[in-house]
């Protein structure tokens, strides 16, 4: 009883948001929903209620670190900053901010979210009648396919590429539904990919090895290094989209989408390098464990 009246005061908590956003916009700050979005409302909302529950019903010592609550807590946060305060309506009008939230969402708070390894503590806080459901055979099969180290890289790099497409993009933009479905895709597939790349155990129970670990982070730098390169060198406008929605920063097209282009470079190269350098100490961590256990 007690759950469901937490669930309830959440349910709350949203519809409150959900009507001062609609009838105050003019009003609102910028730390406050641009536009009020439920499923990230509900998906944010459940994901720190079971990860406190879990906390709660799990004893202390299968607890992660504090460092990875912190860091999975930072990773939702992240999430729930670029997608529902003002910082979402700059992305919406300015390319640069744009491509800063969807690293965000790819690279920079999923990250953070698979490197909080928090798996076993949301699967202790999750209501028993929606376990079942995660664990059914379809949903298991589809996760194994996405996550297959074949499949893993090409939509981590296949989905930056698709959404960039000039005429796509375009319409994305101009489409309220295309657009949350892009930020969804983004995040969803973000937290997939590194969760396989940041998994703290060995092979097994883990998906894959070090070494296929380190491969697959060489796969998806050189075409984000690339994309990033095209945008930044180019001297077109490739995305006139931004000059119809109207840029809100005194700035050019071509400068917009230089910073956009950086953003995909530099920031996702230096995520690539950290992501390499927890594999190597993932790697060397498990070695001196399975010496130990040897001995």
């Amino acid at each position: 009883m007690k759950a469901w009246s937490g669930y309830a005061a959440l349910l709350a908590l949203g519809a409150a948001l959900y009507l001062v956003c609609r009838l105050y916009p003019a009003d609102l700050p910028v730390w406050l929903p641009w536009e009020f979005s439920w499923p990230i409302y509900i998906a944010t909302a459940l994901t720190l209620a079971w990860f406190v529950r879990g906390l709660k019903l799990l004893p202390k010592a299968q607890h992660p670190p504090l460092w990875r609550s912190i860091c999975f807590v930072a990773g939702v946060a992240s999430f729930w900053i670029v997608l529902q305060t003002g910082i979402d309506y700059y992305a919406q009008h300015m390319f640069f901010v744009h491509r800063a939230a969807h690293f965000v969402l790819h690279h920079f708070g999923a990250f953070f979210i698979a490197l909080g390894m928090s798996g076993p503590v949301l699967w202790a806080g999750m209501p028993e009648f929606l376990k079942p459901l995660v664990t059914a055979r379809p949903v298991q099969a589809t996760l194994s396919f996405l996550q297959h180290p074949v499949m893993a890289p090409f939509l981590f790099v296949g989905l930056l590429y698709l959404w960039l497409i000039p005429g796509l993009h375009t319409r994305v933009m101009l489409d309220a539904n295309l657009y949350e479905l892009m930020n969804w895709s983004m995040a969803i597939n973000g937290v997939m990919f590194w969760a396989l790349i940041l998994d703290s155990r060995a092979k097994p129970p883990a998906r894959l090895s070090h070494l296929m670990r380190a491969l697959l982070i060489l796969m998806i730098e050189l075409p984000q290094m690339v994309l990033g390169a095209i945008l930044s060198l180019t001297e077109r406008d490739i995305y006139p989209v931004y000059m119809i929605c109207g840029r809100v920063l005194d700035m050019t097209a071509l400068n917009d989408q230089h910073y956009g282009g950086l953003i995909i470079w530099l920031p996702g190269t230096l995520t690539s390098f950290a992501a390499m350098i927890v594999v190597l100490v993932t790697m060397r961590l498990n070695e001196e464990r399975a010496e130990r256990e040897a001995a």
